[in-house]
C-alpha cells in the first residue's frame, strides 16, 4: 500500500509478502460476503457428512445445519434486516458517535490534544495510548469507538503517522481485552461460567469475580510495555513519515480554547458528581434489585455518548464553535454521515455472524479443539500453554468470549481440576487465549469499524495491511502473555484474592 514503506529486515520482508497477499483480498465488504457464501457452502457440506459433536454440558447433540434447505433460505430472506438492526456492535458504534462527534468537531479534541501534547513527555504517549487501551475494557466496547480513532488524532498532533496511533490503541483495546487494572464486567460473568463448570466436579466449588484480578493487573502492566517496544521498533518505522495532510498541534492553547476547556472540565466534573449518586448508594439509580451494578454497566454506552456530548456542547458554548442549538444537531449529522462505510461493511458482517452462528460451525469447531486438547497427552505447563493457543484458534472462528466459554468450559475446566490446576488457573489461560488473537481475525466485529477508521488517513489500506500490522502485536502478547502466566505458576503466586493455584486447595 502506498504510504507504507518495505524494509530490508527479515522480518520486515515477511511482513511485506503477508501485506501483499493480505492486500490482494477483495474490498472488506465484498470479503465478508464470500465469508457468507463459504459458511452456506460449508454448512451443507457439513450437513451431508452428518458432521456433529456433543455438547460437554448438556449432552445434547450438536449437529450442522444446512443453511441452504427450504427453511434456511428463508431465514437468509426473511431475516437479513434483523441480523443488521440487531448487530451489536452498530448500535454501539451509532449512538456513541453522537457526543464524540459533538466533542470532536466542536474543538474539543483538538484544544484536550493540543494540553496533553504539551504537557507529557513524547516518549510516553505510546506507552500511555496503550495502557488506555488495555484498561478500556472498564467501559465494555466503548474503547473500539473513542480510544481507537483517538490514537490516530493524538499521533497526528505529535507529528506522528496517525495509523501508528490507531494501531497502539487497537491493539491495548482488543489485543489485552482480558487486562485491567480494575474489575470489568467481563469478571463476574465469566467467573459464574467458570464456577458451573467447576461444578460438575465439584458440587461446592467458588469462583470469585476477583479470581484473576492479581494477574490482570500484572498483565496491565507487562502488555502496555510490548504494545510500547512493538508499537515503537516494529510498526511505526514499518509505516514510515505520514504524507498525508496531519494537523500538528499548536504551540499554545489560544483564550477561547482555554476557556473552552475550562467550560468542559466543568461538565465533567458535574457528570461524574451524578454519576457518583447513580451508582454508589445502595438505592441508586443504576443499580437492580438486588444491589448489583448491572444497568451501569449495561447503560455504559449511552453514559459515554453523554459524556462527551456534554462537555463538547460545554466547550463549544464557551469557545464560540457553539452559537445554538442547530450548531450540535449539525455537527451530530456530520458525524453520522461519515459512517457510510462502516454501516455498509456491517451489513455484510452481520449476515456472515447471522449465518455462521446458525450453522454451529463455531460450536462444532470449538468442541473439536477441545476433544482434540484432552487428548493430548500433555500435563503441567506445557499443557497450559497448548491449552492457550487452542482457545486462541478457536477465537479466531468465534468472537464472543462468553459464548466461548461457555462451550468449552464445561471441558476443560474439570479435566485441569483432574490434573490438579484450580479453575482460576484455567479461566486465566483462557483469557488470554481469548484476547491476543482479537486483533488479527477478520471476523472480530470491530474490525470494519477500524478498517474505516484507518481508511481516514489511507483511503486505500485494506484488510491485508490492517492484519499485518496488528501481526506483531498478536505475536508479542501471545509470548509474553504466557510466559508472564507460566511464570506467575512457577513462582506460585495467587492469581487473585483467595485464589489458589492447585486442586484440591491446599
Amino acid at each position: 500500500m502506498a504510504g507504507i514503506p518495505s524494509g530490508r529486515s527479515f522480518l520486515a520482508g515477511v511482513l511485506d509478502r503477508i501485506e501483499r497477499w493480505g492486500n490482494k483480498l477483495p474490498h472488506p465488504f465484498n470479503l465478508f460476503l464470500l465469508f457468507s457464501v463459504a459458511v452456506l457452502l460449508l454448512s451443507w457440506i457439513a450437513h451431508a457428512l452428518g458432521l456433529s459433536v456433543t455438547h460437554p454440558l448438556t449432552g445434547k447433540p450438536i449437529v450442522a445445519v444446512n443453511l441452504l434447505d427450504r427453511q434456511g433460505i428463508q431465514n437468509i430472506i426473511t431475516k437479513a434486516v434483523s441480523n443488521f438492526t440487531g448487530f451489536a456492535p452498530l448500535g454501539t458504534v451509532l449512538v456513541a458517535m453522537i457526543g464524540v462527534g459533538v466533542a470532536e468537531r466542536s474543538g474539543l479534541f483538538s484544544a484536550a490534544l493540543k494540553g496533553f501534547v504539551r504537557s507529557v513527555p513524547h516518549w510516553l504517549i505510546t506507552a500511555a495510548l496503550v495502557f488506555a487501551g488495555v484498561n478500556a475494557s472498564l467501559t465494555v466496547d466503548a474503547g473500539y469507538v473513542i480510544l481507537v480513532p483517538l490514537g490516530a488524532v493524538l499521533f497526528a498532533q505529535v507529528g506522528r503517522h496517525p495509523i501508528a496511533g490507531l494501531a497502539a490503541a487497537f491493539a491495548g483495546v482488543s489485543g489485552g481485552f482480558s487486562a485491567n487494572l480494575f474489575l470489568t464486567p467481563v469478571d463476574p460473568l465469566l467467573a459464574g461460567l467458570t464456577q458451573e463448570a467447576a461444578r460438575l466436579y465439584d458440587k461446592n466449588y467458588v469462583v470469585p469475580a476477583t479470581a484473576n484480578y492479581y494477574f490482570m493487573i500484572g498483565s496491565t502492566f507487562l502488555l502496555t510495555l510490548i504494545g510500547t517496544a512493538v508499537n515503537n521498533w516494529i510498526v511505526e518505522p514499518r509505516l514510515g513519515r505520514y504524507a498525508g495532510q496531519s494537523d500538528r498541534a499548536g504551540d499554545s492553547l489560544l483564550a477561547q480554547e482555554r476557556r473552552g476547556l475550562f467550560a468542559a472540565g466543568l461538565a465533567v466534573l458535574v457528570e461524574f458528581i451524578v454519576l457518583l449518586f447513580l451508582i454508589f448508594p445502595d438505592n441508586a439509580l443504576l443499580r437492580d434489585a438486588k444491589g448489583n451494578l448491572d444497568p451501569f454497566f449495561q447503560g455504559m454506552v449511552v453514559l459515554m455518548s453523554v459524556g462527551f456530548l456534554l462537555p463538547g456542547v460545554a466547550y463549544g458554548l464557551a469557545a464560540g464553535t457553539i452559537k445554538n442549538n442547530r450548531d450540535v444537531g449539525r455537527m451530530i449529522e456530520e458525524t453520522l454521515g461519515t459512517m457510510g462505510s462502516y454501516i455498509a461493511l456491517a451489513f455484510a458482517a452481520s449476515q456472515f455472524v447471522a449465518y455462521f452462528g446458525w450453522s454451529n460451525l463455531g460450536l462444532i469447531f470449538a468442541v473439536t479443539g477441545a476433544d482434540l486438547l484432552r487428548a493430548s497427552g500433555l500435563s503441567g505447563i506445557p499443557l497450559i500453554v497448548l491449552f492457550i493457543f487452542v482457545c486462541a484458534a478457536i477465537d479466531l472462528f468465534v468472537a464472543s468470549a462468553s459464548a466461548k466459554w461457555a462451550v468449552i468450559g464445561p471441558v476443560f475446566v474439570p479435566m485441569l481440576m483432574i490434573m490438579g490446576y484450580s479453575p482460576e488457573v484455567t479461566q486465566a489461560a483462557y483469557r488470554i487465549g481469548d484476547s491476543f488473537t482479537n486483533i488479527i481475525t477478520p471476523l472480530m466485529p470491530y474490525m470494519p469499524l477500524v478498517i474505516a477508521f484507518a481508511q481516514k488517513y489511507e483511503p486505500r489500506i485494506g484488510l491485508g495491511t490492517l492484519l499485518t500490522l496488528m501481526l506483531p502485536y498478536s505475536v508479542a502478547f501471545a509470548i509474553g502473555w504466557t510466559a508472564l502466566l507460566a511464570l506467575w505458576l512457577l513462582l506460585g503466586i495467587p492469581l487473585g484474592p483467595g485464589s489458589g493455584m492447585v486442586y484440591p486447595p491446599a
